[in-house]
């Protein structure tokens, strides 16, 4: 910045001190002939510089002296300056708000409404207000008489002299008495109509509550009665609502004088698709009949404020029971995680960051976990029937529902972000709840709350803080007092009821709170460090529980895994110091079946879930090398094969857990990974662990028989999902087996062993045991079950050179050696690849073979009663259609094409697209239908536990299904909407590039 020569310097580097940001504009101001006393009088500069915005609260009293009468000016700064509270009041309203200084520019003797409040202890009501507006006698008036009051409440609130929570009540106090006012004009302008009924105001959401912003929608609910029995009920009906409307109008119809506020009657019986007025009678049918969760729950807040005060209170008493029995309703809770879900949805991916109301960690989070609580224990202890939120969280931590420093922390919180609220809404006297961004409103918004060393940093960091303790609402207000109802308390102290923790569990939507209950007992009971730790970590844990599909079985599978692990000293300590552990326990426990029962079957692999590196899946080189070891330091096959399946279930448990916890996210790790990447990532791992586990049974029984070395040359060459490194857990291993007697070796001994080892290979990896069976299906190869299962490689060549049909050439599209003789692997590969990838490609005849294949295929191998449209394998558009899609491409272009010479769907794909085979829009559509059956097949073996490949009918496995997949509970609709919407785009596809139609 330049400095300013001469005379100026002095005060330019005066009001850089006082905290001005433009003080070259500030000095021109100054410099008027009228302000002459601020310039040379520091009790006004400093006063200015106390302000929010020192350079807004000069613009301000410049704007308000300058509309004074010529006599007045000088009065009005003598006053200023000789009056303390008044000075700190206004210059305090000029600094903050905008819109005020404008409306004092506009009505300069209105500054005098402030002299009015001097004492600190002064808080008006209903009543003062009334008075207020006495004189208001027409809608302009109104808004004027208006804006004069919000000052008054506007000085107390910048200069500290009320908090955010009365700040909030004067504010619907003045509400209440504005609907009052402009009810008054409606009748005086109608009074046949006012004659004829009489009409209730009864005020909902933040004015119900006592805890209105600034700059708010009224939300209002209006009953009408005849106001005599000689009235007929329709006809006042009618007057009510011309009344209704009218008052309506007066307060959110914009004039030069701005609006009031918006009288928003939405929260009504049906909305905005009814009527405005409803008698008593017509209101409870209703509610009785046809109302959702979400309107008891706004009801919570009901009361009247103006109008007949009889027919307030009569709607208020009739509703009331009705709120307190919502929580005994079917659908309580996915009604309400609905609401939440849709509040967050409806949120502009651009203004999330910033909206300070409905954003997570926002005031909506406080509000509603608030509400929630009220619900579910308000229905036995009338204490906690407030609207007040703070003054319901204060009940609540009176009662023991809410542990007392949790609730003093959110206290604090939401007192913090509603001061930010306040102070964003005020400057303009607009409807927000959006965080600034400019450095100038941001300075200002932080010197309003206090902030003074760097207000813009310290908002931003003061505003996050809040906001994480809020995110952490869960944990603080549902899941800690549930501890207390089972654990050891001192003596006095205040705990949840076993009945209250019953409720609590049942509206966080665990279907068996007794056996919750039981084992929270069994984890936190005692005294001991095991159980204090255990008290430590559940809070957490049961919030995770709780945003799964199944609540229950999370927190089952805990106390199973902790009952297994409870003496060992890492496990607790682990989850208590690792905050991924214990996030991804609780994901992996409550995702599904498979996880957890790989896990109980060896709880010690817990540890992979603390280890950064701990869920990346191991390289074939890698498992090779562990495999072998563990099968070498074993006595005898059996014990061999058993130590190479353990490592298997350990590694299936890694995959599926990194997979479950992709797809999930957690708060370290959102979920955002590709649904392609995913499905890739299992796939290989899959496949590498399977192949590993076969190179060590084969180790195993040749070890066991023949010592070093087989008398024959033996590979596993791997066939369809196994050779294409695309295997689901379910899988079996598609392989073919070859052999090729060593020089010397007799013919029909080396036959007679390698039938041997397969025998004994397939017999091991599918022993009955604690580890899960790994299958081995050899039914791809020459002549399919009736033919041998091992040939030598010239038996091979000769079938093929002489009997091969097209299938089985397509079959041999996904060949790859798996484990055994790499060289004779390769020989084999080099036997496959004429057969398919044709030199010239297929013939005509040959291409309508394989699509009468595929077309006998689908009428015949299609499960009788299956839908079509959501079977993932067979179905329309399904893995089938995209594979022999895919398949048929390489047969007819892979001899001149290298890229299309894999045994990888999608990377066969992408080379088809490469090579201009097909278009990138065709490709697109193919892959992510063959991507998203995929996932369906792996979301169902996770969830249930054994393979499927179609969606499940229990509606609970069916929404776990939905969350791996990306779909928040009560979206399940939407997630078959989306897969039967992908695969009909793929089978159009399929159509015409497979079928030629």
């Amino acid at each position: 910045m330049t400095s300013v020569p001469g005379r100026r310097s002095s005060t330019f580097t005066r009001l850089l001190r006082h905290g001005f940001t433009h003080p070259a504009a500030a000095e021109r101001l100054l410099d008027l002939p009228e302000m002459a006393p601020v310039r040379t009088d520091s009790v006004l500069l400093d006063a200015l510089g106390a302000t929010a915005d020192p350079d807004l609260a000069l613009r301000g009293l410049v704007r308000l002296v300058e509309a004074q009468q010529q006599d007045e000016r000088q009065g009005l700064l003598d006053t200023l300056i000789s009056a303390k509270p008044l000075r700190d009041r206004l210059l305090g309203v000029l600094g903050a708000s905008e819109a005020l200084g404008d409306h004092l520019a506009r009505h300069p003797h209105d500054w005098q409404a402030l002299v009015t409040y001097e004492s600190s202890d002064l808080h008006p009501g209903v009543e003062d207000f009334e008075r207020g507006l006495a004189e208001a006698t027409d809608p302009v008036s109104l808004r004027v008489a208006y804006r004069r009051c919000l000052l008054s409440i506007a000085a107390r609130d910048v200069c500290g002299t009320t908090d955010v929570a009365q700040t909030a009540a004067e504010l619907a106090d003045l509400a209440t008495a504005t609907l009052r006012a402009a009810l008054a004009i409606a009748r005086t302008a109608a009074p046949e109509d006012a004659a004829a009924c009489r009409l209730a105001v009864i005020a909902m959401g933040k004015c119900g509550g006592h805890e209105l912003n600034y700059v708010s929608d009224v939300d209002v609910i209006f009953v009408g009665e005849p106001a005599s029995e000689t009235v007929d009920e329709s006809a006042a009906v009618k007057a009510a609502t011309r009344l209704a409307s009218h008052l309506m109008r007066i307060c959110s119809e914009t004039t030069v004088e701005g609006a009031i506020w918006p009288v928003d009657a939405n929260l009504r019986p049906e909305g905005r698709n009814g009527p405005l007025v409803r008698t008593l009678s017509s209101h409870l049918a209703y509610y009785q009949r046809w109302a959702k969760t979400w309107e008891f729950q706004a009801l919570l807040k009901a009361r009247p404020v103006a109008g007949d005060p009889e027919l307030g209170a009569e709607y208020v008493d009739a509703v009331s029971p009705l709120v307190w029995q919502a929580a005994e309703r079917e659908n309580f809770v996915p009604d309400v995680q609905k609401m939440r879900r849709r509040v967050v949805d409806n949120i502009p991916a651009a203004h999330i960051d910033r909206e300070l109301k409905l954003g997570p960690g926002g005031l909506r989070d406080v509000e509603f976990a608030v509400q929630l609580l009220q619900l579910v224990h308000g229905r036995t202890d009338p204490t906690l029937r407030s609207g007040s939120t703070l003054e319901a969280l204060g009940a609540l931590a009176a009662g023991g529902y809410v542990g007392r420093v949790d609730a003093a922390q959110f206290d604090e919180a939401y007192r913090f972000l509603r001061s930010m609220e306040h102070r964003i809404q005020l400057h303009r006297l607009r409807r927000t709840h959006l965080v600034p961004e400019g450095e100038e409103d941001l300075r200002r918004l932080g010197r309003s709350l206090g902030l003074r060393a760097d207000p813009v940093a310290e908002l931003d960091k003061e505003w996050r803080r809040h906001g994480s303790v809020v995110r952490r609402l869960h944990e603080k207000l549902f899941y800690r007092p549930l501890l207390d109802a089972v654990a050891q308390l001192a003596p006095g102290e205040t705990r949840l009821s076993t009945q209250a923790a019953r409720q609590r569990l049942e509206a966080l939507g665990y279907a068996d709170p007794a056996a919750a209950l039981r084992h929270l007992e069994a984890l936190s009971y005692g005294v001991s460090r095991k159980a204090a730790i255990q008290r430590t970590l559940l809070p957490v844990l049961l919030g995770w529980f709780a945003d799964s599909a199944d609540p229950d079985a999370g927190l089952l599978g805990f106390r199973q895994v902790s009952d297994a692990l409870g003496k060992t000293p890492w496990y607790l300590r682990l989850l208590r110091d690792e905050g991924a552990a214990a996030e991804n326990l609780a994901r992996v426990l409550s995702a599904g079946r498979l996880a957890p029962d790989l896990l109980l079957r060896a709880p010690e692999a817990v540890a992979l879930l603390g280890d950064p590196e701990g869920l990346k899946p191991r390289g074939r080189d890698h498992l090779d090398q562990e495999v072998l070891a563990a099968v070498g330091r074993a006595n005898g096959a059996e014990a061999a094969v058993a130590s190479a399946r353990a490592v298997r279930r350990r590694e299936l448990f890694r995959t599926a857990a990194a997979d479950l916890i992709g797809s999930y996210g957690t708060e370290e790790n959102p979920a955002g990974h590709d649904p392609g990447t995913l499905v890739d990532r299992v796939g290989n791992a899959v496949t590498d662990l399977n192949a590993a586990t076969i190179a060590g049974a084969l180790r195993a029984v040749v070890r066991e028989r023949w010592g070093d070395e087989l008398p024959t040359r033996f590979a596993v060459i791997g066939m369809g999902r196994f050779g294409g490194h695309e295997l689901s857990y379910g899988s079996d291993a598609d392989v073919l087996f070859v052999h090729e007697p060593r020089e010397g070796d007799d013919e029909q001994e080396a036959a007679q062993a390698a039938a041997t080892v397969v025998a004994e290979m397939r017999r091991l990896l599918q022993l009955p045991s604690s580890d899960p069976p790994l299958l081995i299906d050899a039914d791809l190869r020459p002549e399919g079950r009736n033919g041998p299962l091992v040939r030598t490689l010239a038996s091979y060549a000769a079938y093929y050179r002489r009997w091969s049909l097209v299938w089985e050439s397509q079959a041999l599209l996904r060949a790859e050696p798996m484990a055994g003789d790499e060289e004779l692997g390769a020989r084999f590969i080099e036997l496959a690849d004429p057969l398919r990838y044709p030199t010239g490609g297929l013939g005509e005849e040959e291409v309508r073979e394989i699509r009468r294949l595929k077309a006998r295929m689908e009428t015949e191998r299609l499960p009788r009663g299956a839908d079509p449209t959501l079977h993932t394998k067979l179905g329309r558009g399904g893995l089938s259609d995209v594979e022999w899609t895919v398949q048929l491409l390489q047969m007819r272009h892979g001899w001149s094409e290298p890229g299309l010479r894999t045994t990888r769907t999608r990377t066969a794909l992408a080379a088809a697209r490469d090579a201009g085979l097909l278009s990138p829009e065709d490709a697109e559509v193919l892959d992510d239908a063959w991507v998203l059956a995929t996932r369906v097949r792996n979301g169902v073996m996770l969830v249930r536990g054994r393979a499927g490949d179609t969606f499940p009918s229990d509606a609970k496995e069916l929404a776990a299904v939905g969350r791996y997949l990306g779909h928040g509970q009560g979206h399940v609709g939407e997630m078959v909407d989306e897969y039967r919407r992908a695969t009909r785009r793929a089978r159009a596809v399929v159509d015409r590039l497979f079928y030629g139609s």
